[in-house]
Protein backbone atom coordinates (compact mmCIF):
# COMPACT_ATOMS: atom_id res chain seq x y z
CA UNK A 1 0.00 0.00 0.00
CA UNK A 2 1.23 3.42 -1.01
CA UNK A 3 1.54 6.19 1.15
CA UNK A 4 -1.13 7.70 -0.51
CA UNK A 5 -3.78 4.92 -0.38
CA UNK A 6 -2.61 4.72 3.15
CA UNK A 7 -3.85 8.13 3.66
CA UNK A 8 -6.73 8.21 1.80
CA UNK A 9 -8.38 4.98 3.39
CA UNK A 10 -7.73 6.76 6.99
CA UNK A 11 -8.99 9.79 6.29
CA UNK A 12 -12.16 7.99 4.56
CA UNK A 13 -12.64 5.71 7.32
CA UNK A 14 -11.76 8.13 10.61
CA UNK A 15 -14.31 7.81 13.08
CA UNK A 16 -14.60 11.08 14.33
CA UNK A 17 -13.98 12.65 10.95
CA UNK A 18 -17.07 10.88 9.82
CA UNK A 19 -18.89 11.30 13.23
CA UNK A 20 -18.04 15.04 13.87
CA UNK A 21 -17.72 16.64 10.50
CA UNK A 22 -19.18 14.52 7.17
CA UNK A 23 -22.13 13.54 8.83
CA UNK A 24 -22.07 15.61 11.85
CA UNK A 25 -25.63 16.63 10.53
CA UNK A 26 -27.16 16.21 6.91
CA UNK A 27 -26.42 19.21 5.25
CA UNK A 28 -23.08 17.61 3.06
CA UNK A 29 -24.57 14.47 2.37
CA UNK A 30 -28.28 16.18 1.27
CA UNK A 31 -25.89 18.14 -0.54
CA UNK A 32 -24.71 15.44 -2.74
CA UNK A 33 -27.73 13.32 -2.98
CA UNK A 34 -29.51 16.79 -4.34
CA UNK A 35 -27.44 16.61 -7.32
CA UNK A 36 -29.45 13.70 -9.01
CA UNK A 37 -32.29 15.38 -9.54
CA UNK A 38 -30.67 16.59 -12.35
CA UNK A 39 -29.42 12.83 -13.99
CA UNK A 40 -31.11 11.65 -16.74
CA UNK A 41 -32.20 8.78 -16.34
CA UNK A 42 -34.06 9.64 -12.84
CA UNK A 43 -33.54 6.13 -10.77
CA UNK A 44 -35.54 5.94 -7.58
CA UNK A 45 -33.36 4.55 -5.14
CA UNK A 46 -35.32 4.12 -2.28
CA UNK A 47 -38.12 2.50 -4.54
CA UNK A 48 -35.73 0.06 -5.76
CA UNK A 49 -34.51 -1.09 -2.42
CA UNK A 50 -38.41 -1.42 -1.64
CA UNK A 51 -38.62 -3.38 -4.57
CA UNK A 52 -35.96 -5.82 -3.67
CA UNK A 53 -36.98 -5.86 -0.31
CA UNK A 54 -40.91 -7.01 -1.51
CA UNK A 55 -40.23 -10.80 -0.60
CA UNK A 56 -38.57 -9.62 3.13
CA UNK A 57 -41.12 -9.77 5.80
CA UNK A 58 -40.28 -8.88 9.46
CA UNK A 59 -37.12 -7.55 10.29
CA UNK A 60 -34.97 -4.92 8.16
CA UNK A 61 -31.80 -2.93 9.59
CA UNK A 62 -30.21 -0.10 7.33
CA UNK A 63 -26.54 0.10 8.50
CA UNK A 64 -25.12 3.50 8.06
CA UNK A 65 -27.96 4.93 7.69
CA UNK A 66 -27.82 8.56 7.21
CA UNK A 67 -29.83 10.75 6.78
CA UNK A 68 -33.03 7.82 7.16
CA UNK A 69 -34.08 8.38 3.37
CA UNK A 70 -34.52 4.80 2.78
CA UNK A 71 -35.99 4.22 6.13
CA UNK A 72 -38.60 7.21 5.37
CA UNK A 73 -39.49 5.48 2.12
CA UNK A 74 -39.83 1.73 3.53
CA UNK A 75 -42.02 3.41 6.23
CA UNK A 76 -44.33 4.57 3.77
CA UNK A 77 -43.96 2.21 1.36
CA UNK A 78 -44.06 -1.24 3.88
CA UNK A 79 -45.53 -0.38 7.21
CA UNK A 80 -45.67 -4.33 7.81
CA UNK A 81 -41.55 -4.18 8.27
CA UNK A 82 -39.76 -3.73 11.58
CA UNK A 83 -37.09 -1.34 10.58
CA UNK A 84 -34.09 -0.16 12.42
CA UNK A 85 -31.61 2.28 11.57
CA UNK A 86 -28.03 2.57 12.96
CA UNK A 87 -25.26 4.90 11.99
CA UNK A 88 -22.15 5.72 13.62
CA UNK A 89 -23.00 9.72 13.66
CA UNK A 90 -25.30 10.79 16.56
CA UNK A 91 -25.92 14.30 13.88
CA UNK A 92 -27.45 12.46 11.13
CA UNK A 93 -29.73 10.63 12.84
CA UNK A 94 -31.42 13.43 14.59
CA UNK A 95 -33.85 13.46 11.95
CA UNK A 96 -34.44 10.03 11.17
CA UNK A 97 -37.93 8.29 12.34
CA UNK A 98 -36.95 5.72 15.12
CA UNK A 99 -35.98 3.30 16.20
CA UNK A 100 -32.28 4.37 15.28
CA UNK A 101 -29.10 3.86 17.55
CA UNK A 102 -25.55 4.95 17.40
CA UNK A 103 -23.87 1.28 15.99
CA UNK A 104 -20.00 0.63 14.90
CA UNK A 105 -20.74 -1.66 11.30
CA UNK A 106 -17.78 -3.61 12.40
CA UNK A 107 -20.02 -4.81 15.94
CA UNK A 108 -23.54 -4.83 15.06
CA UNK A 109 -25.19 -4.73 18.08
CA UNK A 110 -27.96 -7.12 16.79
CA UNK A 111 -27.92 -11.24 17.50
CA UNK A 112 -27.01 -13.69 14.67
CA UNK A 113 -29.61 -14.51 12.42
CA UNK A 114 -31.48 -11.78 13.67
CA UNK A 115 -32.91 -9.57 10.40
CA UNK A 116 -34.87 -10.98 7.59
CA UNK A 117 -32.73 -8.17 5.67
CA UNK A 118 -29.63 -5.41 5.70
CA UNK A 119 -29.42 -2.49 3.98
CA UNK A 120 -25.45 -0.81 3.62
CA UNK A 121 -25.80 1.39 1.25
CA UNK A 122 -23.27 3.97 0.15
CA UNK A 123 -21.17 2.85 3.45
CA UNK A 124 -18.46 -0.06 3.48
CA UNK A 125 -16.52 2.63 2.01
CA UNK A 126 -16.36 4.32 5.22
CA UNK A 127 -15.94 1.59 7.54
CA UNK A 128 -12.22 0.10 8.64
CA UNK A 129 -12.62 -3.20 8.05
CA UNK A 130 -14.54 -4.19 4.88
CA UNK A 131 -14.59 -7.28 4.93
CA UNK A 132 -15.02 -7.89 9.10
CA UNK A 133 -18.18 -5.82 8.26
CA UNK A 134 -19.25 -8.06 5.27
CA UNK A 135 -18.95 -10.90 7.73
CA UNK A 136 -21.41 -8.99 10.48
CA UNK A 137 -24.26 -8.69 7.97
CA UNK A 138 -24.04 -12.20 7.00
CA UNK A 139 -23.81 -12.90 10.86
CA UNK A 140 -26.91 -11.07 11.69
CA UNK A 141 -29.33 -11.84 8.31
CA UNK A 142 -31.45 -14.60 8.45
CA UNK A 143 -29.91 -17.73 6.33
CA UNK A 144 -32.63 -17.10 3.87
CA UNK A 145 -32.42 -13.03 4.28
CA UNK A 146 -30.52 -10.93 2.16
CA UNK A 147 -28.66 -7.82 2.09
CA UNK A 148 -28.42 -4.78 -0.21
CA UNK A 149 -25.35 -2.64 -0.91
CA UNK A 150 -24.72 0.28 -3.22
CA UNK A 151 -22.03 2.01 -4.23
CA UNK A 152 -20.31 4.17 -6.89
CA UNK A 153 -18.00 2.93 -10.00
CA UNK A 154 -14.84 3.99 -10.32
CA UNK A 155 -15.01 5.73 -13.51
CA UNK A 156 -18.19 7.75 -11.64
CA UNK A 157 -18.49 11.46 -11.88
CA UNK A 158 -14.57 11.88 -13.96
CA UNK A 159 -15.87 15.05 -14.87
CA UNK A 160 -16.20 16.56 -11.36
CA UNK A 161 -12.33 15.05 -10.97
CA UNK A 162 -10.96 16.83 -13.78
CA UNK A 163 -12.57 19.90 -12.94
CA UNK A 164 -11.24 19.39 -9.26
CA UNK A 165 -7.52 19.16 -10.73
CA UNK A 166 -8.38 21.78 -13.38
CA UNK A 167 -9.45 24.55 -10.77
CA UNK A 168 -6.64 22.79 -7.97
CA UNK A 169 -3.65 23.47 -10.83
CA UNK A 170 -4.68 27.11 -11.59
CA UNK A 171 -5.09 28.22 -8.18
CA UNK A 172 -1.26 26.22 -7.17
CA UNK A 173 -0.12 27.29 -10.62
CA UNK A 174 1.18 24.05 -11.36
CA UNK A 175 -0.95 23.21 -14.58
CA UNK A 176 -2.88 20.49 -13.21
CA UNK A 177 -3.62 20.32 -8.80
CA UNK A 178 -4.15 16.44 -7.02
CA UNK A 179 -6.77 14.75 -7.38
CA UNK A 180 -9.78 15.18 -5.12
CA UNK A 181 -10.47 12.42 -2.12
CA UNK A 182 -12.60 9.83 -3.74
CA UNK A 183 -14.91 8.01 -1.25
CA UNK A 184 -15.99 5.21 -2.85
CA UNK A 185 -12.82 3.61 -4.11
CA UNK A 186 -12.23 1.50 -1.24
CA UNK A 187 -15.60 -0.47 -2.33
CA UNK A 188 -16.12 0.70 -5.37
CA UNK A 189 -18.81 -0.60 -8.09
CA UNK A 190 -15.97 -2.94 -9.54
CA UNK A 191 -15.01 -4.44 -6.01
CA UNK A 192 -17.44 -4.86 -4.33
CA UNK A 193 -18.85 -8.37 -5.97
CA UNK A 194 -15.33 -10.04 -4.75
CA UNK A 195 -15.93 -8.24 -1.03
CA UNK A 196 -19.17 -9.59 -0.92
CA UNK A 197 -18.97 -13.03 -2.71
CA UNK A 198 -16.62 -13.82 0.52
CA UNK A 199 -20.54 -14.46 2.21
CA UNK A 200 -22.81 -14.47 -0.20
CA UNK A 201 -22.99 -17.29 -3.22
CA UNK A 202 -25.06 -14.93 -4.87
CA UNK A 203 -24.37 -11.27 -6.13
CA UNK A 204 -26.55 -9.58 -8.50
CA UNK A 205 -25.24 -6.22 -9.78
CA UNK A 206 -27.21 -3.80 -10.94
CA UNK A 207 -25.91 -0.86 -12.60
CA UNK A 208 -27.48 2.25 -12.83
CA UNK A 209 -25.66 4.84 -15.52
CA UNK A 210 -27.23 7.99 -15.84
CA UNK A 211 -25.68 11.78 -17.08
CA UNK A 212 -25.91 14.82 -14.91
CA UNK A 213 -26.81 18.28 -17.04
CA UNK A 214 -27.37 21.45 -15.12
CA UNK A 215 -27.37 25.06 -16.62
CA UNK A 216 -26.57 26.67 -13.23
CA UNK A 217 -23.03 25.80 -11.51
CA UNK A 218 -24.21 25.76 -8.07
CA UNK A 219 -25.36 22.21 -7.38
CA UNK A 220 -22.45 21.29 -8.90
CA UNK A 221 -20.18 23.61 -6.34
CA UNK A 222 -22.44 22.52 -3.19
CA UNK A 223 -21.88 18.85 -4.53
CA UNK A 224 -17.44 19.56 -4.36
CA UNK A 225 -18.51 21.51 -1.26
CA UNK A 226 -19.76 18.79 1.06
CA UNK A 227 -16.03 17.12 0.38
CA UNK A 228 -15.40 20.01 3.37
CA UNK A 229 -14.36 17.66 5.83
CA UNK A 230 -11.27 16.06 3.88
CA UNK A 231 -10.11 20.10 2.95
CA UNK A 232 -6.85 18.93 4.47
CA UNK A 233 -6.22 15.82 2.41
CA UNK A 234 -4.24 17.72 -0.42
CA UNK A 235 -1.79 20.96 0.00
CA UNK A 236 -4.46 22.69 -1.88
CA UNK A 237 -6.57 25.78 -0.90
CA UNK A 238 -10.19 24.35 -0.07
CA UNK A 239 -12.10 27.49 -0.36
CA UNK A 240 -10.06 29.00 -3.31
CA UNK A 241 -10.56 25.51 -5.12
CA UNK A 242 -14.14 25.72 -4.96
CA UNK A 243 -14.24 29.46 -5.95
CA UNK A 244 -11.61 28.93 -9.08
CA UNK A 245 -14.24 25.39 -9.99
CA UNK A 246 -17.43 27.89 -9.72
CA UNK A 247 -15.21 30.41 -12.58
CA UNK A 248 -14.63 27.46 -14.82
CA UNK A 249 -18.17 26.02 -14.41
CA UNK A 250 -19.48 29.62 -15.25
CA UNK A 251 -17.69 30.14 -18.37
CA UNK A 252 -18.39 26.32 -20.01
CA UNK A 253 -22.07 26.93 -19.38
CA UNK A 254 -21.55 30.18 -20.98
CA UNK A 255 -20.05 28.63 -24.30
CA UNK A 256 -21.73 25.33 -24.30
CA UNK A 257 -25.10 26.20 -22.35
CA UNK A 258 -24.62 22.93 -20.19
CA UNK A 259 -22.28 20.97 -18.17
CA UNK A 260 -22.70 17.18 -17.93
CA UNK A 261 -21.07 14.88 -15.40
CA UNK A 262 -21.39 11.16 -16.77
CA UNK A 263 -22.32 9.01 -13.36
CA UNK A 264 -22.10 5.16 -12.69
CA UNK A 265 -23.64 3.82 -9.71
CA UNK A 266 -25.36 0.51 -8.81
CA UNK A 267 -26.98 -1.67 -5.68
CA UNK A 268 -25.75 -5.21 -5.49
CA UNK A 269 -28.19 -7.98 -3.88
CA UNK A 270 -26.53 -10.72 -2.09
CA UNK A 271 -28.18 -13.95 -1.34
CA UNK A 272 -26.69 -17.17 0.47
Amino acid sequence: MTELSAAHDAAVTDRARLAGSAYNSDRHLAARQSLYQWQTPRYDLPGLVAEQLSGVHGRVVDVGCGNGKFIQRLRQDRPDLALLGLDIAPGILAGVPGPVAVAEATRLPLVTEGVDAALALHMLYHVPDIPRTVRELSRVVARDGLVIASTNSDRDKAALDDLWQRAAGDVLGTGRGPARISLSARFSLEKAPAFLGEEFGRVETIELPGTITVHDPEPVIAYMASYRAWADQHDVPFDATIERARTILVDHIARHRAFEVTCLGGILVCRR
